[in-house]
């Protein structure tokens, strides 16, 4: 942490919970009771999958979104809109096209009265800061992705924030521009370059975090909790090869990979198990490619899981749903950030097209209940169909209604490969007809 002394906290987050209406009637709740201090000299980093409320949270600090209950605060103050001293740079540059650069960044100084000769000044201070020199008279449209977002950081930090938030500023840009956006930034910040106090920054990538961060605040999801807390003792600039960074990396995949247990494993109602569980749409063809990349080499049935995602170049929001999914199916298990294959995801590997098929579809009827249900309908009704609404209707129950339609599809794709069950787009229905 940069000269970080006992100093008054800039945020105060207390018991905050956001709940959202259902079409059911019941509420969503998106963040339970969650706890979080923002002090300066600080990067914390709020870690955690699609969907978990970091960026709920990030909104309720901003001042653009109330808690349902608990307590949010800003210097002692209750945030009950945008906070003086707070600023935000979003995924999307958010740049306005008919302004040139210098206007963009010019335009949060605007809104506080500064005059224009100040306004100028300013700007062109922080656009030169954030290594866009020369750029100022160029409009959007003829910057590159990174440029842009350089173009969002400026805007920010025109003003002097004392808390600046980042709602994964990097993640709309390529590897390369990411990775040199995030450079410059840290190297700002320990030079003391940087017209800021504190970061919070929310991200999904765990090496992003690391690179970065003071703190990493690890959040589960269904409802959005803080599961953990990391320290980062490491100092810049961080070696991504450093056995300390690497294990670092490897204690984080493993605490994100951790399934709480149901506290009634029988009981189909317990939303995230039995019909409740939240399906992330992972194809049958990617199960498929992950357990032969895991069968042969180098890893022969095992894989450290921070490796493979580095080897299949994959995002932890598509490595994580493709392993759960692995274990789900029993064709994997997953510990402690490891994934190895069990004997039938061995067998799998080696199997022909059609003997997959059926030990797919085996794994799925008693592994994942709601298969189990939809085949049930199925076979009770006389017309052996089913609308989707029907079970729509009951997944809305334990989750929102964008899980409940990504479930379904997820549902629809494996059934159809494994050949359950029909699903006809045009009447969403479901049927025991043989699938085309």
């Amino acid at each position: 942490m940069r000269d970080q002394v006992n100093q008054a906290s800039l945020i105060d987050i207390k018991g905050v919970s956001r709940l959202f209406p259902k079409g059911s009637g019941e509420d969503l709740v998106v963040l339970e009771k969650v706890d979080l201090t923002i002090r300066a000299g600080e990067i914390v980093g709020l870690l955690g999958r699609s969907g978990s409320g970091k960026s709920t949270l990030l909104r309720i600090i901003a001042g653009l979104v109330s808690p349902s209950s608990g307590e949010a605060t800003c210097r002692g103050e209750i945030i009950s809109g945008p906070p003086h001293g707070v600023a935000m740079v979003f995924q999307s540059f958010a740049l306005f096209p008919w302004l040139t650069v210098l206007q963009n960044v010019e335009l949060g100084l605007e809104a506080l009265g500064i005059d224009s000769a100040e306004r100028r000044k300013r700007a062109i201070a922080a656009i030169d800061l954030i290594g866009l020199d020369g750029f100022e008279s160029a409009y959007p449209k003829e910057l590159s992705g990174g440029m842009r977002q350089r173009v969002g950081f400026a805007r920010a930090l025109v003003v002097h924030p004392d808390l600046l938030l980042m709602d994964e500023p990097f993640s709309a840009l390529d590897v390369l521009t990411a990775e040199t956006l995030r450079t410059d930034l840290v190297d700002l910040w320990i030079d003391g370059r940087l017209p800021i106090k504190s970061v919070l920054m929310v991200t999904h990538n765990i090496e992003e975090a690391v690179l970065m961060c003071d703190r990493i605040l690890v959040f589960s999801s269904n409802p959005g909790r803080v599961a953990a807390e990391f320290k980062v003792d490491l100092a810049h600039p961080r070696n991504r090869l450093d056995p300390a960074f690497r294990q670092l990396v490897d204690s984080l995949y493993a605490r994100m990979t951790q399934r709480p247990e149901p506290k009634a494993p029988s009981a189909e109602g317990a939303p995230g198990f039995g019909v409740g569980m939240v399906l992330s749409h992972v194809g049958s063809n990617s199960i498929s490619g992950l357990i032969e990349a895991l069968a042969g080499e180098p890893y022969n049935g095992h894989a450290d899981l921070p490796v493979l995602a580095g080897h299949l170049q994959l995002e932890v929001d598509e490595i994580f749903p493709l392993a759960e999914a692995l274990q789900l199916l029993r064709f994997a298990q997953l510990s402690e950030g490891d994934l190895t294959l069990t004997e039938a995801g061995k067998r799998f590997a080696h199997l022909e097209t059609d003997e997959r098929k059926k030990l797919f579809a085996q794994h799925l009827t008693e592994n994942v209940p709601l298969i189990g249900l939809i085949r049930r309908v199925l076979d009770d009704r006389p017309s052996h169909t089913a609308p989707a609404a029907r079970f729509r209707v009951e997944l809305e129950d334990y989750m929102s209604e964008q899980y409940a339609d990504e479930t379904l599809e997820t549902i629809i794709s494996w059934a159809r490969y494994a050949e359950l069950f029909a699903y006809d787009e045009q009447s969403e229905t479901f049927s025991l007809e043989n699938p085309h």
